[in-house]
């Protein structure tokens, strides 16, 4: 055996500047621009405002701030890394070996729920400031420039975004110092809102307060975006998460303080009209306050976009998304378009656009699929504390606090449910529902592959190569095999090769795709099993790693051509004499779920909607990069337990007549 092993290699960035800069524009883009609309939410939960209720809010907000987003997602989750990488699927990734079958349930209603309540982050982001126009004249058509701005934002998509991003950075440094700015210049309005660093003013609201359910949802909007500081790990690295975010919180805290000294001062003024975030800038910023907010909300809904790709590129990967066409606009890493998505996403947008109206609206049903995801990634991430051997009287009472945290928040924004959250869970059952049946058909289909041993072979396999009888049919034919074994080989490649058409070559491939639990693993194990004419392959890769086995399997003869174990010239005479290079023909074995198979009830419903999920899925050849390759693709039905049938009978013929 000759194998080469690529390292895999750790994506943590080192504390620096530049590093702190390109964060800012990464990462916090969501929950940057929840002062937009958080304190218009909790204004709008009551009917009657008081000194005492905003400053309970506010205390609400900053004790969120900090358990959920600091202490959850900086401090613990953060340390969950996979080789660099993380988010809710390569947290999966860690723990799917060595924990329970079902474990995936979690990582799917997780990613689910996160792109469903997405869906709605660049629709109230650009909406709400878009709002603040009406400042200036109440007839802006908000509708239309939102619109506008998002076609434009989705249409740029297909040519990478690497050149605007550089700009992210700089230009959410200006919005989290303006905003922190303009909070400050009006804590003097109530210099009291500072007692709201004391946790017992959040407590004494919540239990005294008869909408406390109201008011937990509208505080839950200013963390929605804490989900990105660990999904992002993998473009800024923790450091540089931890760093920022300190400045981060600092600013988004002093903007939550000045609105909610503002709003104490003109309580007896209020109207729900009026955004207190717009309300704090002085009537000549508006047009710069308007326009940094716009910018703001742009990057958060490219934050989103850029998020939604890599969630759908990992889930193919991970057998939860059916394959589909990813295209790399630029030669950055990590950088990704996958047009399929990038339409529905902007289809869907615009729909959540055209139905709430308004980002008031929105803020109903905002924030409810988004608790699911924070409550799936706390027990993964107990999962992982637990297989990593953490004492258990550190881990259950640090877990369980988290969860009935997230579990409140969650009780909270159910009352959202009927006012809009129905639409993010809605979105969020169909895409879990696509994964659930995705994940678990592949699990069938592969259940009843038939096995065989190849060495039992090796004798009829050489025949057949010599044997010149046989029309030849390519110098190099590439089996792409579901089995990883060194010497298991599906019985129908050996039906191909042998009984069908027999298949006679002068090379044959056997190649496996392994998707590794490593985000960035290239790798691969090389095996001859008949000299000079049978090859195994397995390629293993990374769950953010594209399958072009095209160009893995060129990378692997080149270096056994280097070695001496495989000659690349053409089988034909003629050819070879002319020293041309032998052609490649990939084998794809299609199956084909048969109606007259018989299966479990569950099984055959999830085979049922399979047949209809599966036109979503981009062909094996181009998936695998493969479709400018010579493809020769055979169906065959997935054969399992059949249906018993009474065997045909031959008629007995006694009328010499009719057999005249």
């Amino acid at each position: 055996m000759a194998s080469k092993t690529t390292p895999s290699g750790s994506l943590s960035h080192r504390l620096s500047a530049m590093g702190l800069l390109v964060t800012l524009g990464i990462v916090y883009g969501d929950i940057g621009t929840s002062p937009l609309y958080v304190m218009k939410a909790i204004t709008g939960a009551t009917p009657l405002v008081t000194a005492d209720y905003i400053l309970g809010a506010v205390s609400c907000i900053i004790w969120t701030l900090t358990f959920q987003t600091t202490l959850k997602y900086v401090v613990l989750a953060l340390r969950a890394d996979n080789r660099g990488e993380g988010g809710i699927l390569a947290l999966y990734a860690l723990v799917r070996r060595r924990g329970r079958m079902w474990l995936y349930l979690l990582a799917i209603i997780g990613a689910s729920t996160l792109v469903a309540d997405g869906i709605i982050t660049p629709s109230i982001t650009v909406l709400s400031a878009i709002e603040g126009l009406r400042a200036y004249e109440p007839s802006t058509p908000v509708i239309p420039i939102a619109i506008a701005i998002l076609t434009v934002l989705f249409f740029i998509q297909q040519f990478g975004t690497h050149a605007i991003g550089k700009l992210f950075g700089p230009l959410m440094f200006v919005w989290f110092t303006m905003i922190g700015i303009l909070g400050l210049a009006h804590i003097g309005n109530y210099l009291p809102i500072l007692k709201a660093f004391n946790p017992w003013y959040a407590i004494h609201l919540l239990v005294t307060s008869p909408e406390w359910f109201l008011i937990l949802g509208a505080v839950f909007l200013c963390t929605t975006g804490a989900e990105a500081l660990y999904s992002d790990l993998g473009h800024c690295g923790k450091q540089n998460i931890r760093v920022s975010w300190i400045f981060v919180k600092t600013m988004l805290i002093c903007n939550y303080l000045g609105q909610g000294a503002w709003v104490i001062k003109h309580a007896g003024d209020l109207h729900p009209g009026i955004n207190p975030f717009y309300a704090i800038m002085p009537q000549a910023f508006l047009p710069i306050g308007i326009t940094m907010a716009t910018i703001a909300a742009i990057v958060a809904s490219q934050a989103l976009i850029s998020g939604s790709f890599t969630i759908f590129s990992e889930a193919m990967n991970l057998h939860f998304w059916p394959r589909q066409r990813i295209k790399y606009p630029t030669d950055v890493k990590g950088q990704l378009y996958i047009p399929f998505i990038n339409v529905s996403l902007y289809i869907l947008c615009i729909i959540v656009i055209l139905f709430f109206q308004t980002s008031s609206n929105m803020e109903a049903a905002y924030g409810l699929a988004i608790t699911v995801t924070m409550l799936m990634t706390t027990l993964l991430l107990g999962c992982y504390l637990h297989y990593n051997r953490l004492n258990l009287w550190i881990l259950v009472p640090v877990i369980g606090f988290f969860v009935l945290l997230e579990g409140i928040f969650f009780i909270a924004n159910l009352a959202k449910f009927l006012h809009g959250g129905w639409v993010t869970m809605l979105l969020a059952g169909i895409i879990c529902m696509v994964m659930y049946v995705w994940y678990n058909a592949d699990k069938i289909r592969n259940s009843y592959v038939e096995r065989r041993d190849i060495r039992n072979y090796f004798d009829i396999i050489s025949d057949i190569k010599a044997d010149e009888s046989i029309g030849k049919f390519a110098t190099n034919v590439v089996y792409m095999s579901k089995l990883s074994g060194k010497y298991d080989v599906e019985q129908k490649v050996l039906y191909s090769i042998i009984h069908k058409h027999p298949m006679r070559a002068d090379h044959y491939w056997l190649v496996h795709t392994d998707y590794e639990d490593a985000p960035n693993e290239r790798s691969y194990d090389f095996y001859e099993l008949i000299p000079g004419t049978l090859y195994r392959l397995n390629l293993h890769l990374g769950f953010r790693v594209q399958p072009f086995v095209n160009l893995y399997l060129r990378q692997v003869i080149e270096d056994q051509v280097a070695a001496g174990h495989f000659s690349l010239q053409s089988g034909y005479a003629s050819l070879r004499k002319h020293h041309v290079t032998g052609n490649f023909i990939f084998v794809f074995i299609k199956r084909v779920y048969a109606e007259f198979n018989v299966f479990t009830p569950k099984a055959r419903f999830i085979m049922t909607i399979y047949n209809i999920v599966h036109h979503l899925k981009q062909s094996a050849p181009k998936a695998l990069g493969l479709s400018t390759s010579n493809v020769f693709v055979e169906q065959v039905p997935l054969v399992v337990r059949q249906r018993k049938l009474e065997r045909v009978k031959e008629r007995q013929i006694t009328d010499h007549t009719d057999q005249e």
